[in-house]
């Protein structure tokens, strides 16, 4: 079996000076019929490793409750037999733009700022999550055959805290659990992150997208031996919804990758192919300086990063620029590119037939109703990706005043004596038209996805500052959540009705006859805002405000012939139409 090192200057593969050309491809945002296809096209884009995250929340939504843990072991296995070595980077944060930075609500819900540090509640839970994770690691390392080269302790962690004693815990752990293979952190390029990021003894990497001698000088003086490497070539970027589409000049970015690669340095190009935040699992953001005080940014459902594969997997310029700069550094011709999948040509209509009210589609799905004193958070019911009806009574008689949300996150739909009110949202949380008492009044709040970054991270979700009727708080709230993760049941206990005349918030039902079972684009054209789902594979969420104007639908979600679709509308439409577009 081989053995891969690190040397005085060089990465070493059996003693022999070798340099790694990776490139991100996260398994959990590709449907696992297509890694094959996208894990081919690394290696014709001249790339001999891929890198991934490993999302804790995504396997362990409840304590204790593991859910298809295998799937990364499987990824590495399909990494293998397309003849790539692979860096695994298991956190348990690892940001990614994903909800929470990986950490289950249930962690941050419980612990708060405790998280990613030495305090004891969140070793255990981080102890008990890898040894059930790092078995799949452990027996596909490269000296029993695998093609694991590298594993990462924590993400970026110099860019949060300065906890070395945690640090130390996650290195022992790893060791004692069966990692031999090189640990290695990665941090900005900046002193504050290296010292608060890096472990004695392992290897430091550095995150950045362009100045990568300046990045590098940076690293030099914390770590003046060992290899370099870029563990985060930023080639591209994401989008917020309501913000711009973001771009990378093609140019611009190969230009920066030959810079790194004139230094001697090992590269890991984030992202090579991005993939999609399916299920509502987009992470969101705060800008606002070193506080990250400013309002939220969500991630959109596309994490297609401008990056070199696009998000439905084929080449772009980036690409073919990037193989141009890679070849100079692959012994002998590079292999030819993998047949692409099969895309639709053809449009269909989906056929909505049934809807069901938000309220039924609640009471079928649905947690249990309780009163609560004060307003509780998604944390404290439960729920993770979903959303959260209060109900409370406004008493009376009094005059009318403004009802406040205080503490919102992140945006809320108002009914007073079931008529429609308005929308609050962090910004604007007090309701514009004043209520007068006796009332009945429900918010049904929906979270855009939790901090991944900063140190907002692991905010609470729903209201987290209590209810007011001008300077009164109101109590006995009752509420109710719904977790996303409810409609992986199906909906046969949803009670569907007729379509509603006007297009109201609810859940529509429908089908899609398809001629192929190919890749497609879902659009909805004015519809606002809500989750589709195709053959009960949750496609992400699509909201007007763009600048995502459509849902990538992967060709294995389909099925030739007849398809089931369900669109859960959560603020109301004046359309009606869903259709399937070729790509």
């Amino acid at each position: 079996m081989s053995d891969f090192t690190v040397g005085e200057t060089d990465f070493l593969l059996d003693g022999r000076p070798v340099r790694l050309l990776s490139g991100a491809v996260h398994y959990f945002r590709v449907h696992e019929e297509q890694w094959g296809h996208r894990l081919a096209l690394l290696r014709a884009m001249g790339l001999n490793c891929v890198e991934t995250y490993v999302p804790w929340n995504l396997h362990e939504p409840h304590p204790g409750g593991f859910r298809d843990v295998g799937s990364l072991g499987r990824f590495l296995d399909a990494a293998r037999q397309a003849g790539l070595w692979a860096i695994v980077r298991p956190g348990p944060y690892i940001c990614a733009e994903w909800e929470n930075g990986g950490l289950p609500h249930w962690v941050t819900g419980e612990l708060g700022a405790r998280a990613r540090t030495r305090d004891e509640r969140f070793l255990r839970y981080v102890d008990r999550w890898f040894r059930q994770l790092l078995p799949e690691i452990v027996s596909r390392q490269l000296d029993r055959g695998g093609p694991v080269i590298m594993v990462q302790v924590e993400n970026e962690y110099g860019s949060y805290g300065s906890d070395a004693a945690y640090l130390a815990h996650l290195t022992h752990l790893l060791r004692a659990e069966g990692v031999t293979v090189p640990l290695v952190t990665s941090d900005g390029p900046e002193d504050h992150m290296l010292s608060g990021g890096s472990v004695p003894g392992l290897l430091a990497t550095a995150n950045f997208g362009s100045h990568a001698r300046e990045a590098f000088e940076t690293l030099r003086r914390h770590q003046p031996h060992g290899p370099l490497m870029c563990m985060e070539f930023w080639c591209g970027w994401f989008d917020h919804w309501g913000g711009e589409h973001v771009v990378r000049d093609a140019e611009d970015a190969t230009a920066a990758l030959r810079e790194i690669l004139e230094c001697g340095a090992s590269v890991n190009v984030y992202m090579a192919h991005g993939g999609t935040n399916f299920a509502g699992w987009a992470g969101a953001n705060r800008p606002g300086g070193e506080l990250h005080e400013g309002p939220l940014e969500a991630d959109v459902t596309s994490y297609d990063y401008d990056a070199p594969i696009d998000e439905y997997g084929r080449p772009t310029e980036k690409f073919w620029r990037f193989r141009e700069v890679l070849a100079g550094y692959h012994d002998g011709p590079l292999p030819e590119l993998p047949p692409a999948p099969p895309s639709s040509t053809s449009p269909a209509d989906v056929e909505l037939t049934a809807w069901a009210s938000l309220s039924g589609v609640l009471d079928a799905l649905g947690g249990p109703e309780r009163v609560h004193p004060v307003p509780p958070t998604f944390e404290e019911l439960d729920i993770a990706r979903g959303l959260v009806r209060y109900e409370m009574d406004v008493p009376g008689p009094r005059r009318p005043y403004p009802l406040t949300a205080r503490g919102l996150r992140d945006l809320a739909a108002v009914y007073v004596d079931g008529e429609p009110a308005g929308v609050l949202t962090e910004e604007e949380p007090r309701l514009e038209k004043p209520i007068a008492g006796p009332a009945r009044v429900e918010l049904w709040v929906e979270s855009l996805g939790r901090v991944n970054y900063g140190p907002r991270s692991g905010e609470p979700k729903g209201i987290t500052g209590g209810l007011l009727h001008e300077r009164q708080f109101l109590h006995g709230v009752r509420a109710r959540g719904l977790d996303l993760d409810a409609f992986e049941g199906g909906v046969a206990a949803v009670p569907f009705g007729p379509l509603p005349q006007e297009g109201a918030p609810g859940l529509y039902r429908g089908t899609v006859t398809v001629r192929e079972a190919a890749d497609a684009r879902l659009e909805l054209p004015g519809w606002t805002r809500g989750f589709v789902w195709i053959n009960g594979f949750n496609l992400g969420r699509y909201w007007s405000t763009g600048p995502q104007r459509s849902l990538y639908v992967p060709g294995p979600v389909l099925e030739e012939g007849e398809n089931e679709v369900w669109v859960l509308e959560l603020q109301g439409t004046d359309a009606g139409v869903v259709g399937i577009r070729p790509v």
